[in-house]
């Protein structure tokens, strides 16, 4: 079994950007090994951290990790996109910060047995929460042709999704697909000899693809951003990281809906859309981690964070 280990990615960008008060009721969406979260704790003194994660053995660690805190944090096994149900079910209707880290953690790219990584050959699973029914397994050896290429295409951006589709069908004809070696393969041989390593293992776009249709990653994300920076109280603040171009383009696009006053066509003389800003963007641009940070944890190398605060 892998050791957890966790690094959060920009702590101090993460920390400073929430703004956190003392007695401020905190969200952390994606609780990972904790290391966010216990950053938020020892700021707070009466306040409160509320720690979601749809990953058990996430959670068992945190749980250890943060047991110094005592009823400062309350953990939840949850997605992150039920967030708002979490805290309606814990009767509290207003919070000071939002925190979203999203993405596959370190850990579970390094634990070979749950089978996130191109790196090992191991079991196809990628299930961050292993309750759920759906694995890779499933994607890869149930899904047809075309919503195997869309899937690939669209969470991956993969230009060969449609060759590394074809392939996938051609090898389960004979056995089913069950590891990630085999799916990997599949990947290499899809790829003209010369376009194989340029930019990196051609496996990357394939697995991300996979990994965000089992996990359901990205329905909805612009939905509970907005719900969460409605329960804002007056200057609480909404953090989220992202770690590829497909999420980032959720949040900037959410974040700039939010900011907005109006949302009828330009040209129209007359405002009848009622709509009403929500929060204020911090972040203009994206913050991204230092040289210094890079030098320890390289993971955090496509690490985007956006901030928005509520007026």
């Amino acid at each position: 079994m892998t050791q957890f280990a966790h690094v959060p990615v920009m702590p101090g960008e993460v920390t400073e950007g929430l703004n956190i008060r003392e007695d401020g009721i905190y969200l952390d969406c994606t609780l990972g090994g904790g290391g966010h979260s216990e950053l938020i704790l020892k700021k707070l003194t009466t306040g409160r951290l509320i720690a979601i994660d749809k990953d058990e053995e996430a959670l068992a660690y945190a749980k250890s990790r943060l047991a110094g805190y005592g009823d400062k944090v309350t953990f939840v096994h949850s997605d992150f996109k039920r967030a708002d149900e979490v805290l309606d079910e814990l009767n509290v209707d207003r919070i000071d910060g939002v925190l979203m880290d999203l993405g596959v953690s370190s850990y579970q790219l390094d634990a070979a047995e749950r089978g996130f990584s191109y790196r090992f050959d191991a079991p196809l699973d990628m299930r961050m929460d292993k309750t759920q029914f759906l694995t890779a397994f499933n994607v890869v050896n149930e899904y047809n042709e075309l919503d195997i290429a869309d899937i690939l295409f669209r969470y991956g951006e993969e230009r060969y999704a449609r060759k590394i589709a074809a392939n996938i069908i051609r090898y389960r004809e004979q056995q089913s697909i069950r590891t990630t070696g085999q799916l990997a393969e599949i990947v290499e041989k899809s790829y003209p000899p010369k376009e194989r390593f340029k930019g990196g293992n051609p496996c990357k776009r394939t697995f991300q693809a996979i990994r965000i249709e089992v996990n359901d990653e990205l329905r909805a994300l612009d939905e509970i951003i907005g719900k969460l920076a409605e329960r804002l109280n007056k200057g609480g603040r909404i953090c989220v990281i992202t770690f590829h171009s497909l999420e980032d383009r959720i949040v900037k696009r959410e974040f700039q809906y939010l900011e907005a006053k109006c949302i009828c066509p330009p040209k129209q003389p007359v405002c009848t859309c009622s709509k009403v800003q929500t929060v204020k963007i911090i972040t203009k641009k994206p913050l991204t981690a230092s040289e210094e940070e890079l030098a320890v944890n390289p993971r955090a190398q496509s690490a985007k964070l956006r901030i928005a605060e509520r007026v």
